[in-house]
């Protein structure tokens, strides 16, 4: 038998579901961004490089965060969370930056070797920021029609992820 998708295996658990849209939440997860905004640049001028790095992840992941929430999604899973994006926004520069942005946190959160300059913690801090700035623009452009195309969008690709779970 084969396993059954991540998608799939997170909404069986309840981890993954279509929700009201929230300006609030959404609201909330943005000043959690901008406050991992104003974290990463603090440890990175006192050179903490590691939590920079860990916090500029954070600024990408919670505004992502509150762009499904402003759509009506919520998901309580980090890489599902970015499957979600890439698969419903089609922003492959913005998906492969925080995939990048996912990789260096846990490198530097879990492991200890390797090298890490204050160059590399302020690229990441820079995109970090830029990626905030360019999910803020998406929602500020989301209008009503545009939701309820993303939240179709969204159960198309779970039913598909069901449907192709179920012929194999």
């Amino acid at each position: 038998m084969k396993k059954p998708s991540f998608l799939i295996k997170l909404k069986k658990e309840g981890r993954l579901e279509l929700v009201e849209t929230s300006e609030e939440i959404c609201t909330s997860y943005l000043e959690k961004a901008e406050n991992c905004l104003k974290s990463a640049s603090i440890f990175l001028d006192k050179g903490l490089y590691e939590n920079s790095v860990s916090m500029s992840y954070y600024v990408m992941y919670n505004s992502l965060t509150a762009l499904l929430f402003r759509v009506g999604i919520k998901c309580e899973n980090h890489t599902g969370t970015i499957i979600l994006f890439k698969k419903i926004f089609e922003k492959k520069d913005l998906y492969e930056l925080i995939s990048f942005a996912k990789k260096e946190r846990i490198d530097k959160q879990y492991y200890v070797d390797f090298i890490l300059t204050r160059e590399l913690a302020e690229d990441l801090l820079k995109k970090a920021e830029n990626f905030l700035v360019r999910i803020k623009i998406l929602i500020r452009n989301l209008k009503t029609e545009d939701i309820g195309k993303l939240r179709k969008k969204f159960l198309i690709i779970v039913k598909q992820h069901l449907s192709f779970q179920e012929h194999t």
